[in-house]
């Protein structure tokens, strides 16, 4: 029997913006689960949630202060419970987030460990002494800008933030803290969680020696920490055995997965990639930042997709086009479209023929765009601190819209955490009912890939077409699909030489030998044909 997440559809819910019931403006869990139907609707497997542990919010959850409740602006352990149990009436899986490399600096275990050197939670936490000089022990950059080291005065030490100041990194050479986190993931489990998606899985361990970075020579962006190669701040070979203890845990339930975000990209992601989901001891699968690029040719997808088979051919992959940390693919990828929705129904067509286990982000399945924020309604860290240079994820987080009558576009009657604007509203889920709509496309080509052993379990051979032309085959147990896409707001022609027909919801059409393929078209041929251009 094939694991269910090997060709799953994860639909990732944003819970702060999902939907919410009680008033305040902020999506909660009941929220969640009076939508569920849409999710289930749409077809697909799962639903990750994004955290909704307590939190004093600096990171928007990902600053945890208690690993096993929930934060009351998202409702309380019974509403959890209740949504699991309606999740899994409609036969979806629930997949929690896991922020584990790092706490809020209002965990009572930071408050502890930062009260002294010698209390019983001390060493729970990466403390160092300063330089003579006074200044931080190494040069570690933070992700989010300035140094990864704070000075707590009671202890006159630094301690370590590979993110904001108030999210400490705990300490994994420590068991303890190993232990301690464990047990957290089992509480979890034992509530029916069906899997966790792992919170920047490759910054668990540091060089024990705390060495200095080297620099990157190739760094051209605005933030500074791509000024460095982070060959000592993260990606660790500790992480292995930490990563086996995790999955030693997951196997002790039923049907469980786990999937690590690798915050890397080129060939370091493929690596690390490969390294963790190695043989059945480690993670189920990875994720990197590859296809959450601005990047849109054939040959950067053909190059991350085989990429990852021919280096870590143990490795299985999940892909997604768009998350809650990066613009919306449909803005992303504008000037390739000929429309925003030519562009969106084209990204489902071709995210559901690719091999492996597919993520969806809310509301991309509406081809919602990124929002146009100005300073004022801006609540993200970094775009806060480094505005207008970096705009930051907030863009990507305002509400989800269900209905553009209907006030706040159905999310919330308050005003919500951030703005719905009208160009998000005219998206909304009830204006979406013909035929030719994204939700529409979306709904047909999860089908179609459902309905396909080629597309969800074949291998893949990359066909040699120039740009802007992506052509692939999916072969299995005989069954064969050639999927082919116009990555262009041009209509191409391709040369079609073999027995073979259009199959499946594409948008193109096939006669007398050859492949017509409007601007952002797409289709899938039965068999192996010849194709040219």
């Amino acid at each position: 029997m094939v694991e269910w997440w090997r060709d799953a559809v994860i639909y990732q819910i944003y819970p702060r913006s999902f939907q919410d019931s009680d008033g305040d403006g902020v999506g909660d869990l009941p929220g969640i689960t009076r939508r569920l139907d849409h999710v289930a609707g749409l077809g697909a497997d799962a639903i990750w949630l994004s955290p909704f542990f307590t939190s004093p919010q600096k990171d928007m959850g990902y600053d945890v202060s208690d690993y096993t409740d929930v934060d009351p602006l998202f409702g309380s352990l019974a509403d959890f419970d209740a949504m699991v149990a309606r999740a899994h009436d409609l036969g979806l899986k629930v997949i929690i987030d896991q922020v584990i490399s790092h706490s809020s600096d209002k965990h009572p275990w930071f408050e502890e460990s930062r009260q002294s050197r010698d209390n019983p939670k001390a060493d729970w936490y990466v403390w160092a002494d300063p330089k003579p000089d006074g200044t931080p022990p190494n040069n570690w950059p933070s992700v989010f800008g300035g140094p990864a080291w704070e000075w707590e005065p009671r202890r006159r030490q630094y301690y370590l933030h590979n993110f904001l100041i108030e999210q400490p990194d705990l300490n994994m050479w420590n068991p303890a803290v190993q232990d301690a986190l464990l047990d957290t993931m089992r509480f979890w489990l034992e509530r029916g969680v069906d899997g966790f998606r792992l919170d920047t899985v490759n910054y668990y361990f540091h060089d024990a020696k705390l060495r200095d970075n080297p620099p990157n020579p190739d760094h051209k962006g605005p933030e500074t920490y791509g000024f460095q190669r982070h060959v000592h701040s993260k990606n660790q070979p500790e992480n292995i055995a930490f990563l086996k203890r995790m999955r030693a845990l997951t196997d002790e339930y039923d049907a469980r997965m786990m999937v690590g975000e690798v915050g890397d990209g080129g060939q370091a992601a493929i690596d690390i990639m490969g390294d963790y989901t190695l043989g059945d001891d480690r993670l189920h699968m990875c994720y990197s930042f590859e296809m959450l690029s601005p990047d849109f040719t054939a040959a950067h997808f053909r190059h991350t997709i085989q990429g990852v088979h021919d280096h870590a051919p143990d490795s299985h992959s999940c892909w997604s086009f768009s998350n809650h940390d990066v613009f919306r693919h449909v803005t992303r990828w504008a000037k390739h479209g000929e429309t925003p929705e030519a562009l969106a129904r084209q990204s489902a067509a071709m995210l559901m023929s690719f091999p492996g286990t597919i993520c969806l982000y809310q509301g991309e399945e509406l081809g919602q765009t990124e929002t146009a924020l100005v300073y004022e309604e801006l609540t993200d860290p970094p775009a806060l601190r480094f505005w207008p240079e970096v705009k930051g994820r907030d863009g990507c987080r305002t509400p989800m819209v269900w209905d553009a009558d209907a006030p706040q576009a159905g999310f919330s009657d308050a005003d919500p955490w951030l703005p719905v604007k009208p160009e998000q509203a005219a998206r909304a889920v009830a204006g979406q009912t013909g035929n030719d709509s994204v939700l529409a496309t979306y709904r047909g080509v999860i089908a179609w890939r459902k309905g396909s052993l080629a597309l969800r379990y074949g291998a893949t051979t990359f066909l040699d077409l120039p740009e802007p032309v992506l052509a692939f085959r999916r072969d299995h147990e005989g069954q064969a699909l050639t999927a082919v896409f116009n990555l262009s707001p041009k209509p191409v022609q391709v040369t079609v030489a073999g027995d073979t027909a259009l199959e499946g919801p594409g948008h193109a059409d096939l006669a007398d030998g050859r492949l017509d393929l409007p601007a952002n078209g797409y289709a899938w041929l039965t068999g192996a044909p010849d194709l040219s251009m």
